[in-house]
């Protein structure tokens, strides 16, 4: 019989088979064998030539979803390399605010008449700034191995900078507390000890200041979030649970606590007008609290009250929302009616910090968006801006020092900057000792007299787990 092609379909592929006999003459396992032997032959008349053919592969979930180059990781890389660069200038002590910017020629332009004395200041201040010195504090204490393991949170200085509250983070989790002595920093050995007590808390700290109940700064106001089933509360510490400063006027045990669920910030009041009176900014209320009667007001609000500050000869109370208003109460008035509203102003996103400057004429505020503003209390209006800062979501206090005529702010990113008070200049941008991150953004504290009344001006800067002191060389 002669040769004979026959056709069979297997789904949608059709098979040729050539064989010498008959379909009939082959056992059904031989023709299914042929049939497969004919599939698995390459078909490149078919499907065209190799260099021609894409091939298309399926991801599946989880496979190769870790990619390193993204815009976030190039991002911290650039930073990261920008930070190191600025260190390695400040070690080497070349940097300098700009070319020929030194004492002798500010000197001997003043002299020439081409400097007039105001501007001889600014420039005089601006030099002392950028040749501030990162030196390390030792600190010591009698319990060495939390020092190694307990990480700085935040640092607050007292009224004549000799005393630091700082607020540690523990390594099994929770929050203790400590003060810093710092009449013993001296240069050139840079050593303070650290008075720890046993108080110790697993609430977060929202908010911290220092009050003065019995005398100037004689005990820390501390407001504590709730946890489950325990309500947040306010808690007045006194300053001789951790060293006893004023022999024969401080009383320790004297630690009150008011329940108050809920508060995002404090402040304690020097004015007359609300003595022995303490400030607590909540959800969509304010709330004044008397230390010694245990007498309250509560003032409503239309958003969550995030800053709050005293004036201290005008009977006022200026808070900021997260909503971006900033409002004042007048403390004469009850909190009947609406006469207590005294003034207003609007930022375009959250307060985080609110400064009286010493007139009470002016006041500087922070927000959310990274704006740092001065208004004019008389006209309502911004009169001044600060650029440079950098903030999206934390909160971030800011640091006014007239006596000096700076402002200092910590930004996200993890830049200390200082501003000329005066014609908002940015005089130096300090960058962090430590990688940029979210649970390394330093806490500092400036003083014109670091350390009391003998002390010079200097920064102090608590990051990670080390006290860095800024010194004017």
């Amino acid at each position: 019989m002669g040769e004979e092609a026959t056709s069979r379909t297997l789904g949608s592929d059709s098979v040729i088979l050539k064989t010498g006999l008959t379909p009939g003459q082959h056992s059904p396992l031989t023709i299914l064998a042929m049939v497969m032997t004919s599939l698995r032959r390459p078909r490149l008349a078919q499907l065209g030539p190799p260099l021609c053919q894409k091939r298309y592969f399926r991801l599946l979930p989880g496979h190769n979803n870790c990619n390193p180059l993204t815009k976030e990781s190039i991002r911290q890389k650039e930073m990261e390399s920008k930070r190191l660069r600025l260190l390695q200038e400040e070690d080497r002590q070349k940097k300098i605010a700009r070319m020929g910017f030194n004492a002798s020629s500010m000197l001997r332009k003043s002299q020439l008449g081409f400097l007039n004395v105001t501007n001889y200041c600014h420039l005089a201040h601006e030099l002392r700034l950028s040749c501030m010195e990162r030196k390390k504090v030792q600190i010591r204490s009698l319990d060495p191995s939390a020092l190694a393991s307990d990480r700085f949170n935040l640092i607050l200085a007292d009224t004549n900078s000799d005393r630091l509250f700082t607020v540690n983070d523990v390594k099994v989790g929770g929050s203790k507390y400590g003060i810093i002595n710092l009449q013993s920093l001296k240069t050139p050995t840079l050593k303070v000890f650290m008075h720890e007590n046993l108080y110790f808390t697993n609430r977060k700290v929202n908010s911290v200041c220092w009050a003065s109940l019995n005398h100037l700064d004689s005990h820390i106001l501390l407001c504590l979030m709730g946890l489950a089933e325990t309500p947040g509360c306010a808690t007045l510490l006194p300053a001789s649970l951790f060293v006893n400063s004023h022999p024969g006027i401080d009383r320790p045990g004297m630690l009150c606590s008011f329940r108050i669920p809920g508060a995002w910030s404090c402040a304690w009041s020097l004015n007359i007008q609300a003595n022995n009176c303490f400030s607590t900014g909540l959800s969509r209320r304010v709330l004044l609290t008397n230390v010694v009667t245990g007498h309250r007001q509560s003032f409503g609000t239309n958003s969550d009250v995030l800053a709050q500050q005293f004036a201290l000869m005008a009977p006022l109370l200026f808070n900021g929302c997260r909503s971006g208003e900033i409002f004042a109460i007048d403390l004469r008035c009850g909190n009947q009616g609406k006469g207590w509203k005294a003034s207003r102003l609007l930022h375009d996103s959250a307060v985080t910090s609110v400064r009286i400057l010493q007139d009470e004429q002016y006041l500087m505020a922070s927000d959310m968006a990274g704006k740092i503003k001065l208004w004019d209390l008389r006209t309502t209006k911004c009169i001044r801006q600060y650029e440079g800062h950098m903030n999206e979501y934390a909160y971030l206090p800011l640091h006014v020092h007239e006596e000096e005529g700076i402002l200092v702010a910590v930004g996200q990113d993890c830049y200390t900057r200082i501003w000329s008070l005066h014609d908002a200049r940015l005089l130096r941008t300090i960058p962090s000792p430590y990688p940029a991150s979210k649970a390394d953004i330093p806490s500092v504290a400036f003083s014109s007299r670091l350390g009391g009344s003998r002390g010079a001006p200097g920064l102090l800067m608590a990051v990670g787990q080390d006290l860095y002191c800024y010194s004017y060389s």
